[in-house]
């Protein structure tokens, strides 16, 4: 980033946009509508916020071109304000400073391959056949098993667990806590005792996914679990072992995808959604929040299930008639029946 920051011109040019106002005025950081302040770049994506750009005293604002008229300050037109407000953003991120070099406190296989250009940071330790490849950071108290491979410029910040047979694509980054590789949750009843059935499989991670905080990815049975390309893992996700998920598609926080699910391509999941195994979601589904998915999707769209927030009160009545809706629905039945035999 330049110390003096940068011209509003020459964000739009950097970034293919229009401007609108003073293209000299200097932008030096970014921030909310409500809380920026002179020299602060914010933006206008959801139309419920337009009150708050009408008292924002940010220097400049991203929006849509029906937005410009209403801004109090210079602008840059964007058709999605968000993802170029995303993309300006990251001038202003400070990247964590991960020397190369391999600090003395890990622990490495002598099996283990270790490229040019790797930082491997305090307390780590390194398997048997595992590779990290060029340009990759392994941040505190990492562990890798063996037979894994970390890719070209992957980062894992801090106390990432790779079980085993994990293979990371590049730039992949996983944030502290995860566990990937960890043993599937498969169990067979024998004789009122539960056996466990062997884990065999490994995890396949694309490349320029995100994997979020104390998340775990369950190694497959068999046949590998899988992420494509550009899939984003928020905290707290669980995919149980043999999960498929298709490139570009996104789960929200303390979603749970249990055993040989197969997810679609540019699907959004919601917060807490909770989807059955050995079913299929087929391409740009959306499940929103708290959703429960029990059978396949073969069509795209927006799916919800749950029950909104209810006033308390109301909520216990509702719910005191759950239990008379099979009654119901059949007396309807027998007099729509008894109706039209008379």
């Amino acid at each position: 980033m330049s110390t003096a920051g940068f011209t509003l011109h020459s964000l739009a040019e950097r970034f293919g946009l229009e401007w609108v106002g003073d293209g000299e005025c200097l932008i030096h950081g970014v921030a909310t509508l409500a809380g920026a302040q002179s020299g602060q770049l914010s933006f206008l994506a959801n139309p419920l916020y337009r009150r708050e750009l009408l008292q924002t005293r940010a220097g400049a604002v991203v929006l849509r071109a029906e937005d410009a008229a209403a801004s109090p300050c210079p602008a840059l037109v964007a058709k999605d304000p968000y993802v170029a407000f995303a993309r300006i953003a990251a001038l202003f991120e400070t990247p964590s400073d991960t020397p190369a070099g391999i600090h003395p406190s890990a622990v490495i296989d002598p099996a283990a391959l270790i490229d040019a250009g790797v930082s491997v940071g305090p307390h780590c330790v390194i398997g048997a056949r595992s590779r990290i490849e060029r340009g990759a950071s392994l941040g505190p108290g990492c562990v890798i098993g063996d037979d894994c491979v970390v890719g070209v410029d992957a980062r894992l910040v801090a106390r990432v667990t790779l079980v085993t047979r994990v293979r990371l694509g590049a730039r992949v980054l996983v944030h502290p806590g995860a566990v990937l590789g960890a043993d599937g949750f498969g169990l067979a009843m024998d004789g009122g005792r539960w056996i466990k059935v062997p884990q065999l499989g490994g995890v396949v991670i694309g490349s320029d996914c995100e994997i979020g905080a104390n998340t775990c990815i369950d190694r497959g049975a068999l046949d590998d679990t899988r992420l494509g390309d550009d899939v984003r893992i928020d905290n707290l996700v669980q995919i149980g072992h043999n999960v498929q998920i298709g490139d570009h598609t996104a789960v929200a926080g303390s979603a749970a995808i249990a055993g040989s699910a197969k997810i679609g391509r540019y699907c959004l999941i919601g917060g807490g959604v909770g989807i059955v195994g050995h079913l299929t979601l087929c391409d740009k589904v959306t499940l929103t929040a708290r959703s429960l998915v029990t059978h396949s999707i073969d069509t795209p769209g927006q799916y919800s299930s749950g029950v909104p927030l209810q006033e308390s009160r109301q909520w216990r009545r509702n719910a005191a008639r759950f239990r008379q809706l099979d009654a119901l629905a059949r007396r309807i039945m027998k007099d729509n029946k008894d109706n039209k035999d008379a």
